[in-house]
């Protein structure tokens, strides 16, 4: 398959999904939940998603501030997604609460894996030029000595 997620869509996505993440207490309605994990979590992964999105190297994220770069975030979206995704049957509170966890788990494991420059879709590169000598430059006998 290929990453059909533009990085300016992963941007807006990226807020959208936080804010999501920090309200679906309250949206969702199982703010009333005793189980903390269940009530917390996505909370929590609501913020760092958040100072993810802000600190993010995308056209939406701030410019002075692109420390992470895409393929970073795609790799933590896919973990926090997985964890958000089977959170309900790791903590047993599946009779209380389920399905926003898991719709919200699966928007973070969708949006990691199909972003553009995903580590998960693309292939890597042979050689990083900002590296210096690069392995095609030593197969191919271009080392100055």
């Amino acid at each position: 398959m290929k990453p059909f997620i533009s990085k300016s869509a992963y941007g807006f996505i990226n807020y959208a999904v936080a804010l999501l993440l920090i309200a679906s207490p309250w949206a969702f309605g199982f703010s009333h939940v005793t189980i903390a994990a269940a009530l917390f979590m996505p909370i929590i992964m609501g913020w760092l998603q958040l100072i993810m999105a802000i600190f993010s190297q995308n056209p939406i994220g701030f410019r002075q501030l692109n420390v992470f770069p895409i393929q970073m975030q795609a790799c933590v979206d896919v973990l926090m997604g997985s964890f958000l995704f089977a959170l309900p049957l790791t903590y047993a509170f599946c009779g209380q609460v389920w399905l926003p966890h898991v719709l919200l788990g699966a928007a973070l494991l969708v949006k990691g894996i199909f972003v553009k420059e995903s580590p998960f879709l693309t292939r890597p590169h042979r050689s990083l030029p900002e590296a210096g000598i690069t392995s095609v430059d030593a197969i191919e006998g271009r080392l100055d000595h």
